[in-house]
């Protein structure tokens, strides 16, 4: 019966045109109501607050850009689910961390935390890019900034992992939690849409524009929120070198994997960014120099191998349909991140850090006095078994949810085409239309001229100058 009546309505987008405005009145007015209960607490604005928001709004929306028909969607759609995540992220957060007198009391920091929330929530639309509805990424945003908000505060407050880059609480939860929301969306008919999903040289040229501002921002990312000082001076050096050795591995691996010896420029838009992924949990350790290079390098490499062989693995075997390739981007390189950091962690040694440096760095307190760097060590390895388990979980949930039929979305043959959710206005080229003869003014009726004998054109002009089309006068007939 419902398969009938979207079929009659269009494939379901007369249910998206109805249900997407009520949807959206109905979460702002939601927000509106429980933003009353906050007090801003005057905080001054700092450099990095702009460099994760641009990355978030810019960088993660231009990413998206690649698909030749589904530009509008990508950006559109990334702006809303950002806007409406960064206020469902700023109550729920507040309400667990920063919740005092029956006030929220919002700061930098808070809009800090809401960006990083909804970069999760990004990293996550790319797996379901194409597929949705506006309907269905709103529903999708308000349960995964839920979900994320809770596995956060096991992670950073219970358990006290460190995580300054968010490789497991941002990518790796991401990443895993859109591609079992994919999963379980599977669409058997996609085939009929393939031919949309290719890019084309202007869609992939904007895509590397996010790629780019991505890359430049990505060591304010992974230091926003670490302490002031020597911690976030390591988190931005650590995260620069890992991005700069992830580009040259990347562009060496595409090239060597190729029967041609060409780039790829999926391989250049996605694994060189892997880097800022794989060094996200060390970043505010001792990694070093050369460590984070290393990461970078292997983060890179993996990334593109990725991106060859398991990318069609997943679908063809596993039917998992990734559109933007996230589990390469941000699946593998934070499960990289999360090792690398439960290893650091384990290795701290007081000789580096000192005593004091490594209590104050590994966050030695409260319940964790006692601790040791081993100990730590474990602390972060649960912290990752315990995001994938909520990733899959969650995503399980919520992809039984989305598979009701009542959420407008496109049917298979219309997914990756912006013109199902948005208005097209058809590009007016120049075309040459002949003049029509009829239309012309009558020729002034001026007697013919007589023609000009040839010896005259061979002999006194020559070749390419105009030659005279009057009568010839003789000298003559000039005296009166």
């Amino acid at each position: 019966m419902w398969g009938s009546l979207l079929a009659a309505r269009g494939g379901g987008t007369w249910e998206c045109a109805q249900l997407c405005p009520i949807m959206c009145l109905a979460c702002q007015v939601t927000v509106w109501f429980l933003l009353g209960q906050t007090q801003d607490c005057g905080c001054a604005l700092p450099a990095g607050f702009q460099d994760v928001h641009t990355m978030v709004f810019v960088g993660f929306g231009f990413l998206m850009t690649f698909l030749q028909r589904y530009g509008f969607s990508a950006v559109g759609f990334n702006f809303l689910l950002a806007a409406f995540g960064i206020q469902w992220a700023l109550l729920l957060q507040g309400w667990l961390h920063h919740f005092e007198g029956g006030y929220i009391l919002l700061g930098i920091e808070n809009l800090i935390n809401a960006d990083f929330c909804v970069a999760s929530v990004c990293v996550a639309f790319g797996a379901v890019l194409g597929k949705v509805s506006p309907v269905q990424l709103l529903i999708m945003t308000f349960f995964q900034v839920t979900l994320f908000t809770v596995n956060e505060f096991i992670l950073l407050n219970l358990l006290e992992v460190k995580d300054a880059g968010g490789s497991m609480t941002i990518h790796t939860f991401g990443a895993y939690f859109g591609l079992t929301v994919t999963w379980i969306l599977y669409r058997r008919n996609l085939e009929q849409s393939k031919r949309k999903q290719s890019s084309a040289y202007h869609s992939d040229l904007f895509s590397m524009i996010g790629t780019l501002f991505l890359w430049i921002f990505w060591p304010s990312f992974n230091s926003a929120m670490s302490y002031h000082g020597d911690a976030q001076h390591r988190a931005a050096l650590n995260t620069y070198c890992s991005l700069a050795a992830s580009v040259l591995t990347s562009v060496a691996m595409s090239s060597a994997l190729n029967k041609k010896g060409k780039l790829d420029m999926v391989h250049i838009q996605n694994a060189t960014l892997a880097g800022g992924v794989g060094v996200g949990t060390a970043a505010e350790m001792m990694l070093m120099p050369y460590g984070s290079l290393i990461v970078g390098s292997i983060c890179g490499f993996f990334s593109t191998l990725g991106f060859v062989y398991i990318m069609p693995f997943l679908e063809s075997r596993l039917r998992i349909q990734d559109t933007c390739g996230i589990h390469n981007l941000h699946g593998i390189p934070g499960i990289i991140g999360g090792i690398v950091g439960a290893v650091t962690a384990v290795y701290a040694k007081p000789d580096i850090y000192g005593d004091p440096g490594i209590v104050h760095s590994l966050d030695f307190h409260h319940f964790k006095a006692w601790s040791t760097t081993k100990t730590q060590g474990e602390f972060q390895a649960y912290g990752l078994l315990l995001t994938l388990a909520m990733a899959f979980g969650g995503g399980i949930i919520l992809g039984l949810i989305l598979r009701l039929p009542f959420w407008g979305q496109a049917a298979d043959d219309n997914c990756f085409e912006d013109a199902v959710y948005w208005e097209m206005h058809e590009e007016k080229s120049t075309v040459y239309l002949p003049e029509d003869p009829t239309l012309k003014p009558p020729a002034p009726s001026v007697p013919l001229s007589p023609s000009v004998p040839a010896a005259h054109l061979s002999s006194s002009e020559p070749l390419g100058h105009s030659v005279p089309l009057a009568p010839l006068v003789s000298s003559t007939s000039l005296i009166p």
